[in-house]
């Protein structure tokens, strides 16, 4: 025993030294467990088990997260951004599929692309058009170490990355029987409490990847047919970025976000930073400009404990999720976003100034 524990910290010395493999996406997501588990605020449900696992065939491996800014062709600026009945369309560092045909049509296509590249699906709901992975583990971060290569599977469940990412994707109908389809991307990352010790390690969110949304938007055009590997890395760097601006005001003593843009830009916006900041949105109404969303408010005031103790340990003093209504109304060119109670009311000030510097600090 004492040998092979000398063996294996030979392995993990060895292995420390070497690079990462960044220009690579091969993501295994994780076993679902039972019972069920309880999670911190914002969070959707991850797993007691660390070991990641993918069905069978859903392995992928291509190029990595910045792979449609690494195509350097002279025909780049003047390369298509439509290809077939798929064309791409870019608002600041957002981008999105237009497909002529119906949801119903794309939906489960997208489910076996999902599980394809190595997810599982924790919410699949086609009425409400929103489609979201399991917390899943990059593989192609691992070390690619002499070592390990040699090895190969023998050793392989013993290695772990310290990010875990979750994707959402969300279809939106439109008025002439086409759809919208939208990428948002979640991460965490696991860090040392104790920068000194180094004894303990917790969770914590890291920033969206808008150029991994790309990479995986672009995947997923060309399993829905829209083009090949090569025009559609050609079609995302071709989408030109239209300049967004988003501020915080006050209409009626509440916080509200203002934009300077038409109905449809801000409702499809709002609707990504709802995915991305940890909302969920359990039903929405385009013709009201309503989004009706949970959430869980952070207490500032209790010392929480670690992130893996939250997962890990039920607490009694855990807020219950609030409802609210995320409305969008627009006059002329002037949008205005503001936070609503459950019933419809006015949220309460504290809530709403929150949740509106949050929704504003992504549509910068």
């Amino acid at each position: 025993m004492a040998a092979r524990l000398a063996c294996l910290g030979l392995v993990f010395a060895l292995s420390a030294c070497s690079v990462f493999d960044n220009e690579k996406i091969n993501y295994k997501s994780a076993k679902r467990a039972s019972p069920t588990l309880e999670v911190p605020p914002d969070l959707t449900q991850l797993t007691r088990d660390t070991r990641y696992v993918v069905p069978a065939g859903a392995t992928a491996s291509a190029a990595g997260y910045d792979a449609a800014q690494a195509v350097a062709s002279p025909t780049a600026e003047t390369a298509p951004t439509s290809l077939g009945d798929t064309r791409i369309e870019r608002d600041g560092n957002t981008r999105w599929l237009v497909i002529k045909r119906p949801a119903d049509k794309l939906w489960d296509p997208t489910r076996d692309f999902w599980t394809e590249n190595g997810f599982l699906l924790t919410i699949d709901q086609a009425k409400l058009g929103i489609m979201e992975t399991d917390w899943a583990e990059n593989r192609a971060k691992l070390p690619q170490d002499f070592i390990r290569q040699t090895l190969g599977k023998l050793i392989d469940s013993i290695y772990s990355t310290s990010e875990r990412d979750k994707f959402r994707t969300r279809m939106e109908r439109r008025a002439d029987g086409s759809t919208e389809i939208y990428i948002s991307h979640r991460g965490m990352q696991e860090v040392y409490s104790d920068k000194a010790q180094k004894d303990q390690t917790v969770w914590q969110p890291r920033p969206t990847d808008p150029e991994l949304e790309a990479e995986m938007l672009r995947r997923l055009m060309v399993k829905l047919g829209g083009a090949n590997e090569v025009q559609s890395k050609q079609a995302m760097a071709a989408a030109v970025a239209v300049p967004t601006v988003a501020t915080i005001g006050n209409v009626g003593g509440a916080p509200v976000v203002l934009l300077n843009e038409s109905f449809d830009r801000a409702w499809r916006r709002v609707g990504l930073t709802l995915d991305r900041t940890g909302f969920t949105v359990e039903d929405r109404d385009r013709s009201q400009g309503v989004y009706f969303v949970r959430y869980v408010a952070p207490n500032p005031d209790r010392k929480d404990q670690s992130f893996l103790g939250k997962i890990f340990n039920r607490n009694p003093d855990a807020q219950a999720p609030v409802r609210y209504r995320i409305t969008v109304k627009t006059e002329g060119t002037a949008t205005t976003v503001s936070v609503l109670g459950e019933g419809g009311s006015p949220a309460l000030p504290a809530d709403a100034e929150r949740i509106v510097r949050v929704m504003a600090d992504d549509l910068k």
